[in-house]
């Protein structure tokens, strides 16, 4: 992978990951206090994951456990020394492997949905992907944080890291869609 894309990567998930952090949390740990520190209702960074496994393949595993890691240092409390914990380690390898699962797992069923040539994203499918990486990122983090979660609570955490991801997705997404649009205007205009 180019070092450009690699930092492209990693600054969309660290900018993500801060919006989730600075606006998103704060109003959810209001409404969820026990979910919220496991997990997010709206995650931004599920779509920087599925949107640059899209654009990059497997490729994009390192820059996404890079982009994870580094804002685990910068937005956790405890900075660098929560981040190296070998339970955020694993957390974050699953984050970074979700998404590139997904798309093997849909090529493998004869839907190759990677990026092509001309980069046309037809958004249904990076949907549907989106929803198989979340439901694997959600297992994989609920197996994970199952010796941290309350078993009371495990369900709601399992349902929390899909609803999170799959929103997260699609508010990327759509805005994604609308800076593509503003691009294309701008041009026309130009």
């Amino acid at each position: 992978m180019q070092i450009r894309y690699f930092g492209v990567t990693v600054v969309a998930y660290i900018l993500a990951h801060g919006l989730t952090t600075v606006m998103i949390t704060p109003v959810q740990a209001r409404l969820l206090p026990e979910v919220t520190s496991f997990a997010s209702l709206l995650y931004l960074p599920h779509g920087v994951r599925v949107l640059a496994t899209w654009l990059l393949g497997r490729a994009a595993i390192p820059a996404l456990c890079v982009g994870a890691f580094l804002s685990e240092c910068i937005f956790a409390d405890a900075g660098i020394g929560s981040a190296s914990e070998p339970i955020v380690l694993i957390s974050i390898l699953i984050g970074a492997v979700a998404a590139p699962a997904a798309f093997e797992l849909m090529r493998a069923f004869g839907f190759n949905l990677y990026a092509n040539e001309r980069l046309r994203v037809h958004w249904k499918w990076l949907l549907l992907v989106g929803m198989l990486a979340s439901v694997i990122n959600s297992v994989g983090q609920s197996l994970v944080f199952s010796g941290v979660i309350l078993s009371n609570w495990s369900a709601v955490v399992l349902v929390a890291y899909a609803v999170g991801d799959l929103f997260g997705l699609i508010a990327t997404t759509l805005i994604l869609m609308l800076v593509f649009r503003w691009m294309r205007a701008d041009r026309a205009r130009g």
